[in-house]
């Protein structure tokens, strides 16, 4: 018996599952202390069906805790970084792509001194060092940020991914002079790339110090409940990570939601190859499934600003959900390009302006948990696109009285509208011109009225306005390795060898049971520009959950 939980920017979502069985599932709105949503969510399925809750063997949580604090600017602990590569990388300083405020607010700012340091070392692609290790360099360095009152540290080095010696030595060195030092490696969160790499690791120190208390206030919350089983925290590859490890590694969350939305989808439709349209109250995703996990993103992902280059679902999201502001204009009249504020949308705009003749806007702006309260059809005083659809007679929610009055060219425009986002969206995650399977998830997914074009079936699976809680119910555990191998000095075989034994490594560290690890993906990437027949492997590892 397992409880998963998601929380969206509008709704969070919880489902009771025995086996593949739904038990019982709720929606509610996600409430500003997103502990409290969790904490009604779980105890609303709890009591819906009547389970003894001793028998709950795990709870999944999917939560945008950290993804909000960083694209919010609030709860981030100042960090410094310490980059080990001199005489290289003199040139572009650790945070140099970062914005302003961001980088004043985690970094310190330029004119205070931000708390950003080069020392010597690094590697090769290939292990060869770029200079020798200076362990005096890094302990003074370590001085100024005790000094300074900081304990949040991130190390990176030039391609530590190949061979991370030289920050783990700089860590032993800064843990004798701080203590009580939170360090992340830039070799255990981002992939090659140094900036990047490096970005993810002080993003993921920043962060730590709210992972601790979020995890914590989960484990609260479940105690209040009377819910003694584990826990874990959905990450952005379609798994979870047990509550010690996402202490550890924030970062590894971001993206979870359509992440979980994809696996969901693959599970109750029993697809593994095919599109996703995840539709919620605010956004709609869109992401691939490859063998039943969500394609992964092949560029750097930008995450409030920040270039970074762990691993994230390729998603592509659109400003459309069930809480959508329509801004409806007669085609004769010019359309403001913000869009009609919603304070005009009153209903007598709304009738009688003669077949085919309104224009109109959906999203991006939208009344997201507050949907219940300001849409039509609930008694609000704003036009939304469940209120459109709703009057089209798709769906019969709230009160149709209240929608009555709506001009049906401009519900049919509305719905003419959101099906060319949709379809347009779609095209754009599509790697050829050959129809695919496409599977609508979501409790916005009532908005999907008409065919998708290039789709050869669109599916709406049974529970789908939870799949996304679903996702993280059914996940299992995955550990991931992204190196660079010389096969100059190690055969093919080993290499191939060595990166699946630290991938599925991984995986047991983050809580999968040693006995059912499977290798799931394999991508072997020739580098033909570096010397010593170098080859970048990537190897993804999932396994079953360790039992307690």
């Amino acid at each position: 018996m397992r409880i998963g939980v998601d929380v969206g920017g509008t709704n969070t979502d919880a489902v009771l599952m025995d086996g593949a069985t739904v038990v019982s599932s709720t929606k509610t709105p996600t409430t500003a202390d997103v502990s409290e949503g969790i904490a009604k969510a779980l105890r609303t399925v709890i009591e819906d069906s009547g389970i003894d809750r001793a028998k709950i063997d795990g709870v999944m949580i999917g939560t945008t805790h950290f993804t909000n604090a960083v694209v919010e600017r609030k709860h981030l602990t100042p960090t410094a970084c310490i980059r080990l590569g001199l005489p290289a990388t003199v040139c572009l300083p650790p945070m140099v792509d970062w914005p302003d405020d961001l980088r004043d607010i985690v970094g310190g700012s330029v004119a205070e001194g931000a708390m950003t340091f080069l020392a010597h070392g690094g590697h090769e692609f290939d292990g060869r060092e770029i200079s020798d290790f200076q362990p005096d360099e890094v302990r003074a360095i370590a001085e100024k940020i005790h000094d300074a009152g900081l304990n949040a540290i991130a190390i990176s080095s030039v391609f530590s991914p190949v061979n991370a010696t030289f920050e783990e030595q700089s860590a032993e060195i800064v843990r004798s002079v701080i203590p009580d030092a939170n360090i992340t490696l830039s070799s255990e969160i981002g992939r090659i790339g140094l900036l990047e790499r490096e970005n993810a690791a002080i993003m993921n120190s920043c962060l730590r110090q709210l992972a601790a208390r979020t995890v914590d206030g989960f484990k609260a919350a479940l105690d209040k409940l009377r819910i003694t089983a584990p826990f874990y925290i959905s990450q952005n590859d379609g798994t979870l990570m047990n509550a010690d490890f996402a202490k550890e590694y924030p970062v590894l969350t971001f993206a979870s939601g359509p992440t979980n939305s994809m696996r969901g989808a693959a599970f109750l439709s029993g697809l593994r190859d095919a599109i996703v349209v995840d539709v919620g109250g605010t956004t709609t995703d869109i992401g691939v499934l490859q063998h039943g996990f969500p394609r992964v993103a092949a560029l750097a992902v930008d995450i409030g600003g920040v270039r970074t280059n762990f691993r994230m679902p390729d998603t592509y999201s659109i400003g459309l959900g069930g809480g959508s502001l329509i801004s409806p204009h007669p085609k004769s009249l010019p359309q403001n390009e913000g869009g009609t504020s919603h304070e005009a949308n009153s209903p007598s705009l709304l009738v009688g302006e003669g077949a085919g003749g309104w224009g109109v806007k959906v999203g991006p702006r939208s009344v997201g948990y507050e949907l219940t309260e300001k849409a039509l059809v609930f008694g609000g005083d704003i036009l939304t696109a469940t209120d459109v659809i709703v009057a089209g007679g798709s769906e019969l929610i709230g009160d149709l009285s209240k929608v009555a009055h709506l001009d049906s060219d401009l519900v049919t425009a509305v719905q003419e509208r959101i099906m060319e986002m949709i379809t347009i969206a779609v095209d754009r995650m599509k790697t050829s011109a050959t129809p695919v399977p496409v599977i609508v998830v979501g409790g916005g997914s009532i908005l999907v009225t008409g065919e998708i074009e290039g789709a050869s079936e669109i599916i709406k699976p049974d529970h789908f306005p939870v799949a996304n809680a679903i996702g993280a119910a059914i996940a299992q555990v995955g550990g991931e390795c992204d190196r660079i191998f010389s096969l100059a000095e190690l055969s093919r075989d080993e290499a191939l060898d060595q990166a699946k034994r630290e991938a599925s490594d991984r995986a047991v560290n983050a809580g999968a049971d040693v006995a059912g690890i499977e290798i799931v993906d394999v991508e072997e990437v020739p580098l033909a520009y570096l010397p010593g027949n170098a080859t970048r492997i990537m190897v993804k590892a999932i396994g079953d959950l360790k039992e307690a």
